[in-house]
């Protein structure tokens, strides 16, 4: 099959904005419940959450949207948000929405060379920043940025220290702003009009800002609440406790679903204490990405490794969770397994699914996965213990979702069909293209790269390489352009770091890794020119094989070095983590390089695979 597409569920107005639903529910049910918050506990580990009701949320959200307009925050205006995952993150959010601002949010791990790029390029007027150690961070890029002429921090600290103003002042300071203002001012934004700049990776290596309207977000969300996930996002008591960066298209998508669904909303940054605030929270689904689910499997294996007679029970209840799933079909129909597998299903459900269950809330029987792949075993794996993963597929051109499996037609190892409204073609090379409302605009300020992406039909080129089935699930079969996706869903462009470590002079060539993987590596490989100085500066003798110093310390520390001043410029979770320096170079002879020196990638990735599998071992 060559295209497939799925009929909306549901149609945006052009009068919709996404804080229709926020003011909306505050005057239909303001007792009911939308967000859960953390509460101050003796013990960090183990918090408590209090409720949010939609009167209060709304009130907060039109405090802080009046203190932007009396800040001189106008319609349109971009405002950056850099912050880990918390209830003021949504909170601002939707106030900056409700001034008729643009949000442009920012990674909390971002170098500071990226978020003076953000600043420049979104021309953003001000800036809410989480703590005074991330401000300090940051402190020379605003310095140069005079534009950037408001600061808030979310967790104040001596304000004649910062330099900023705390952003719960912001509320106060909005008092003399009226809601007749307000209201003018919040429905003066219409469905067409930019919602947020999501700054993605490219394969330049230099961020470009994707402009999300409000209609984007709106089609995305209400056409997965209302279509694919229903059954997740309409089970009645529906909650979720989100985790992932909502700078990340992904949470951030997960963020406006439960709004308009009506979902609890729960918010967590401390991954260190996941599993004490899960327990505590209890929620119905998660939203995570593949790394998260890899540690949940591990973390539960180790456990069981600490016993021979554990370790026993815990493989053979894998096998059997695998075997459960795969004989329950797309239809997770039980009862086509065999008797003797619904017993031995039966005891490990007792011995081992329930304490997994347990150990995330007991109350989760679904989970969202996105952002990489997701590996079968781990699918039905966990399908087999009772917490079903429906994988989806997406972009942040896409807004994120283009395709999800829908719970109750769930085929592991496929991304599933498109979401309701959407499109998927396969184009004659095998790559992914896609249309619908979620679409994004464009790349802000960027028209040379839009058009590379987006045909004049407004079909985009995903770049990456796929294959519908008869039903028209997408499988992604592999990446048409270099853009590296890890296991925890981080896009990593290599061009960035490649040529920052090649501009050595020890370097011939450089090849960066971690499509899939749990973090970034990469491969070295020497100029042999450039050794023989530098063991004559050393005193050490000419000629000395590549191949011995490809292990050599002394080498070895100088490249780390090298390695260590290329990451300044990438985030911590793009940041190469380990490396391994080859006994030969890339050449175009062996069919490493093209005529014009570039490396063929999957060349090296196949010739070299036993090496890059050694840099996660």
């Amino acid at each position: 099959m060559r295209e497939y597409s799925t009929p909306a569920v549901a149609e945006i107005p052009a009068a919709a904005r996404l804080t229709d639903t926020v003011f909306a529910r505050a005057e239909d049910s303001p007792g009911s419940v939308v967000i859960r918050r953390r509460a101050a506990q003796p013990d960090p580990g183990q918090p408590g959450w209090r409720d949010v009701t939609a009167a209060a949320f709304r009130d907060d959200v039109a405090a802080h949207a009046k203190g932007l307009i009396a800040a001189g925050i106008g319609a349109g205006d971009r405002v950056a948000l850099l912050s880990r995952t918390r209830y003021e993150w949504t909170v601002a959010d939707y106030a900056i929405w409700a001034a008729g601002a643009v949000t442009v949010p920012v990674y909390e791990t971002s170098s500071a060379e990226q978020v003076e790029w953000i600043l420049a390029d979104s021309g953003a007027r001000a800036i809410v920043v989480e703590t005074p150690a991330h401000l300090a961070g940051i402190a020379d890029v605003l310095s140069g940025r005079p534009a950037v002429s408001h600061v808030w921090l979310i967790d104040p600290g001596p304000e004649e220290a910062t330099g900023a103003g705390p952003f719960a002042a912001l509320a106060a300071a909005g008092a003399a702003v009226t809601d007749a203002e307000l209201g003018q001012r919040r429905m003066s934004v219409g469905a067409a009009d930019m919602a947020t700049i999501i700054y993605t990776s490219g394969t330049t290596g230099r961020p470009k800002g994707c402009v999300i309207t409000h209609a984007n977000l709106l089609a995305a969300a209400r056409n997965a609440i209302n279509g694919s996930l229903a059954p997740i996002f309409r089970e009645p008591g529906a909650s979720t406790l989100l985790f992932l960066p909502l700078a990340h298209s992904f949470a951030r998508i997960i963020e406006v679903g439960v709004m308009e669904a009506g979902v609890v909303l729960g918010h967590t940054a401390d991954i260190r204490h996941l599993l004490p605030d899960l327990a505590r929270f209890q929620p119905t689904f998660l939203l995570a990405v593949p790394r998260v689910f890899e540690k949940v499997y591990n973390g539960a294996e180790q456990q069981a490794a600490a016993s021979k007679v554990r370790n026993a029970i815990f493989q053979a209840s894998a096998r059997t969770a695998v075997a459960w799933s795969r004989a329950a079909g797309p239809g997770a129909d039980p009862g086509r397994a065999d008797a003797l597998l619904r017993v031995r299903h039966a005891l490990f459900d007792r011995l081992v699914y329930a304490r997994l269950r347990a150990a995330i809330g007991g109350r989760a029987r679904y989970a969202v996965s996105g952002g990489a792949p997701l590996g079968e075993r781990l699918g039905h794996f966990f399908r087999g213990a009772g917490i079903t993963i429906v994988e989806g597929y997406g972009l942040t051109e896409t807004t994120a979702p283009a395709t999800v499996n829908p719970p109750d037609r769930n085929k592991i190892g496929t991304v599933g069909p498109p979401l309701p409204g959407m499109s998927v073609r396969i184009d004659e090379d095998g790559e992914i293209l896609i249309a619908g409302p979620n679409v994004f605009a464009g790349y802000l300020n960027n028209q040379a790269a839009t058009d590379d992406v987006l045909t004049p039909e407004h079909w985009l080129r995903s770049g990456d390489l796929g294959e519908l089935d008869d039903d028209g699930y997408l499988r992604v079969t592999g990446r048409k352009k270099e853009l590296i996706v890890t296991a925890g869903g981080k896009n990593v462009s290599p061009a960035v770091l490649e040529d920052r470590i090649r501009a050595h002079p020890l370097v011939s060539q450089c090849l960066v890794v971690g499509d899939g993987r749990p973090y970034v590596a990469c491969l070295i490989t020497l100029d042999p020119e450039a050794v023989g100085p530098w063991l004559a500066r050393r005193g050490r003798p000419a000629g000395t094989p590549l191949s011995e110093l490809a292990t050599d310390p002394e080498l070895l520390a100088e490249l780390q070095a090298v390695v260590d001043e290329a990451n300044k410029a990438v985030s911590r979770a793009e940041s190469v983590r380990r490396f391994r320096v080859l006994a030969t170079d890339f050449t175009e002879p062996g069919g490493h390089l093209t005529p014009s020196l570039k490396i063929r990638r999957h060349v090296v990735l196949k010739e070299f695979a036993g090496e890059i599998d050694a840099l996660y071992t």
